[in-house]
């Protein structure tokens, strides 16, 4: 069964340097989108690849809510989280010019 560990903790974004401050929900870097495989399941830090993830696309859900699609470019893996307020609105745009590329 899946079950969400709250982890809070900052970070510094390995894609483009950015020190990030963890909320607890934070997976992600909010200026460039990039994400780092180390969850098995939401906040467990139980992965071993360590992975980058990639922003592969978003999907948007209706009114101002939108996940973004993560691939891991080590294994491949791919996990969908929800857009923080933080997050760069014009990557967010470009992002969703692109479309879902299946791996």
């Amino acid at each position: 069964m899946k079950r969400f560990t709250r982890t809070k903790e900052n970070f510094t974004c390995e894609k483009c340097g950015a020190r990030v401050t963890g909320s607890g929900y934070t997976n992600h870097c909010p200026e460039c989108l990039w994400s780092k495989h180390v969850d098995k399941n939401p906040g467990d830090r139980a992965s071993l690849c360590g992975g980058s993830m990639e922003p592969s696309s978003v999907s948007v859900l209706g009114g101002d809510t939108c996940r973004i699609i993560h691939e891991c470019k080590l294994c491949g893996f791919i996990r969908a989280q929800n857009a923080a307020k933080e997050d760069s609105i014009e990557r967010l745009i470009k992002l969703s010019a692109s479309p879902f590329k299946k791996p």
